[in-house]
């Protein structure tokens, strides 16, 4: 990627003008001011883009294979319903990057209570296949994407993790490539995120980059108010990503679209900007929600990104947030509210799970270790709006997401870094590795 700086003009306050006479500091001393503090972020997210921002095609799969070094990697795919796409990506992955190139150790797909023939076509074409309730099953069930992304990080062994969405049409190795390679490549770098040119087709209308439009009416102007060191981030609710995994098991995981935002902030708070990175992987095509999905995506990002303002000390709310969410849909009849429409009320209510690090430390038999987040020791159970594994992030695709209840998981900075990774297992052995997990 080409990154332009863009700075903004800003005219320091005239140290003389009474409208801030509370304040003759930030007057004195542009960079004290809100304008200067925007010129320092400006100026952070361009040296950023330079230094942390790159093209898949900047490596091969050879050339990573010897920078790995020992260290071994997981690509795990999330999905709910998705036997059309699946097999193509699990294909892909094994003949370019098992097979030809051993860049990668283990493929795993990570059934979100599909409907269809989703499992038994990822079996098919080469990856092992756990069902999501399967993986840590004395904790209880969960719905939602960011659910099946932390069951896959519990079911594999992978020094690094790759996270690739079940629904894409134009996969290539190239993902997982780029993905890697800042990785394998570049000191400092725990995780990396995805972009990409996202169409949105709609009938015989195709536009060019009319994807990702949760992320430009809600996560894009958010982020850019409440944490614009992360508004270099081309598709910060993309859902092809990948870190480290003693990175990845010491945050939480919002268990439905609320997770890449929720990784996003928590990482650039303890880790720091530049320990992120971000790479162009070309093209993204996938089918795409109704509005209404939209809608409920939105509110499960705007519920994350509330909780984290108050979690990291940005913001206090002296009125919680409600999370129910009312929408209609038309009906023949009245629906019973007088406007010919269908009232929906869909539970938004965050729900997250504890760093995965943090439920192997408390063991099986600890009520902490359930990780159900909404106090400890609850038992409570799946939430209430379906669930859907992949097409998250901002995918605009597929099943529905859930949400449960409030969470309040370990501190990313104090939990610190694994002291160990899993020793990978072999073929066949998955359950029996899950089984003496905790």
């Amino acid at each position: 990627m080409h990154a332009t700086r863009t700075t903004t003009s800003a005219t320091p306050a005239n140290p003389a003008n009474p409208a801030n006479p509370a304040n003759p500091e930030n007057s004195a001393n542009p960079a004290n001011s809100p304008a200067g503090t925007e010129l320092a972020v400006s100026a952070e997210i361009g040296t950023w883009l330079e230094n942390r921002s790159a093209r898949a095609d900047d490596w091969t799969a050879a050339e990573l294979v010897a920078a790995k070094r020992g260290r071994t990697v997981s690509v795990v795919i999330p999905a709910r319903d998705e036997q059309d796409t699946v097999g193509q990506i699990v294909r892909t992955v094994r003949t370019a990057l098992v097979d030809d190139q051993p860049l990668v150790d283990e493929v795993l797909v990570v059934d979100s209570h599909s409907q269809d023939r989703t499992a038994a076509v990822a079996a098919e074409a080469g990856a092992d296949v756990v069902a999501q309730d399967a993986v840590l099953p004395w904790l209880p069930g969960r719905r939602g994407k960011g659910e099946a992304l932390w069951k896959g990080l519990a079911a594999t062994s992978g020094d690094l993790v790759v996270f690739v969405d079940g629904d894409l049409y134009d996969f290539t190795a190239d993902y997982v490539i780029g993905l890697l390679g800042p990785l394998l490549t570049r000191t400092g770098v725990d995780y990396v995120k995805g972009f990409y040119h996202r169409p949105l087709l709609e009938a015989e209308h195709r536009e060019a980059d009319g994807g990702g439009r949760v992320t430009e009416l809600v996560a894009r102007p958010l982020l850019n108010m409440f944490w614009p060191e992360l508004s270099g981030f081309v598709q910060p609710l993309a859902g092809e990503y990948a870190g480290r995994r003693e990175v990845l098991e010491a945050i939480p995981f919002v268990t439905h679209y609320g997770v890449e935002i929720g990784h996003l902030i928590d990482l650039v708070e303890w880790r720091g900007l530049d320990a992120l990175a971000q790479v162009d992987l070309g093209m993204r095509t996938h089918r795409h929600q109704t509005t209404q999905a939209l809608g409920r995506m939105s509110g499960q990002i705007i519920l994350t990104l509330l909780d984290r303002l108050r979690r990291h000390g940005r913001m206090s709310l002296s009125v919680p947030p409600a999370t129910l969410l009312a929408q209609f849909q038309r009906t023949t009849g009245t629906g019973g509210t007088g406007v010919e429409r269908d009232l929906v009320l869909t539970d938004l209510t965050l729900e997250e799970r504890r760093p995965l690090e943090a439920v192997r430390r408390d063991g099986r038999g600890s009520d902490r270790g359930e990780g159900s987040n909404r106090g400890e020791g609850s038992d409570r159970g799946e939430g209430s709006d379906g669930g859907g594994a992949s097409n998250g992030g901002d995918s605009d695709g597929g099943a529905r997401d859930d949400a449960g209840t409030p969470a309040e998981p370990a501190d990313p900075a104090e939990v610190g870094d694994a002291d160990t990774t899993p020793a990978p297992a072999a073929d066949g052995e998955i359950t029996e590795r899950l089984r003496d997990t905790a």
